[in-house]
């Protein structure tokens, strides 16, 4: 083997770990801020085993992955619901799951406050249109579900629009479940305790700062008026065509292994044939000339 040879192959190797260690390193940012969390909430050495929980998590990924391509060649529809509090880790287990799946068949739909327009149609209505097609997994990070919680429990609604949701929410979601959709409804459930421990650490973290919001806030003071609302909800909402499933979520890192393995035990699914892919010769011209790119042009190489 010649000297250029060897390089190309040391080269190649190089290019190599430095993939796996860029994936492997988009895992640990993921996880950098629950870790320290565990390490705060339970002390050291009493967490879940960081190596245990990265080898759990790819290998739920990659049956998230056949799943998907089950989805996709079955045609099926699935939504999945999350709920809780907020800083639950609603967010945290929605990037788990999508995070290797292709974002034309796994979608997330977080859908703003209404506009004025909104608030004059049908409830459901602006819900329906991030509904899925054949092939389709939609995640919504909250859900027509805003009704029994936030908007009863901040005002935005009347008890007499609340009790007309605890009236049409099992239709509707009768009728989904009848149309063919596959309906998954989970809560996520913290204490009073964590929740606050949470907050305090956003407050003090300039990159989280931005997921404590007003209305975050003044959750806080209505710990018990939310806690009501969320009974009451479970109870009138609890259907056997959708039921809800409660994640207990005070440890997140176990909390997302627990919901992700627990969906895929939902969804029965196999294995799809996939054509081998060969990668084709590039075809190669005597006349073309790669032109230069302007030095303007380039991003500065400052790393």
């Amino acid at each position: 083997m010649t000297d250029a040879h060897s390089q190309a192959d040391a080269n190649l190797l190089e290019t190599i770990r430095r993939e796996i260690l860029d994936s492997y390193d988009e895992e640990i940012e993921l996880g950098f801020g629950e870790d320290r969390l565990d390490s705060l909430d339970a002390g050291a050495g009493s967490g879940l085993d960081r190596r245990f929980y990265f080898r759990e998590l790819l290998r739920l990924q990659h049956e998230l992955v056949r799943l998907q391509d089950w989805v996709q060649h079955e045609k099926l529809r699935v939504v999945v619901l999350f709920e809780g509090r907020d800083s639950a880790g609603k967010g945290g287990v929605i990037k788990r799951i999508t995070q290797r799946l292709n974002p034309r068949v796994c979608r997330v739909a977080a859908l703003p406050a209404p506009n004025e327009r909104e608030r004059t149609q049908w409830y459901f209505q602006r819900y329906i249109a991030h509904l899925p097609a054949g092939g389709e997994i939609v995640l919504f990070d909250r859900s027509w579900y805003n009704r029994a919680g936030v908007e009863r429990v901040m005002g935005f609604c009347t008890e007499a629009d609340v009790e007309e949701f605890f009236r049409s929410v099992p239709e509707f979601e009768r009728m989904l479940v009848r149309s063919g959709i596959i309906l998954l409804k989970y809560w996520y459930s913290i204490t009073d305790e964590e929740q606050a421990l949470r907050f305090n650490l956003r407050i003090t973290d300039p990159l989280k700062q931005w997921k404590l919001s007003p209305m975050d806030v003044e959750s806080r003071r209505r710990w018990e008026d939310y806690t009501r609302a969320k009974e009451d909800m479970l109870t009138r909402t609890h259907i056997s065509e959708a039921p809800w499933w409660v994640v207990e979520a005070v440890d997140k890192k176990r909390a997302r292994l627990n919901c992700i393995s627990h969906l895929l035990e939902q969804i029965p699914y196999g294995d799809v044939d996939h054509p081998p892919v060969q990668l084709p010769d590039r075809v190669r011209h005597a006349d073309y000339i790669r032109a230069p790119i302007p030095p303007e042009m380039h991003v500065p190489a400052k790393y």
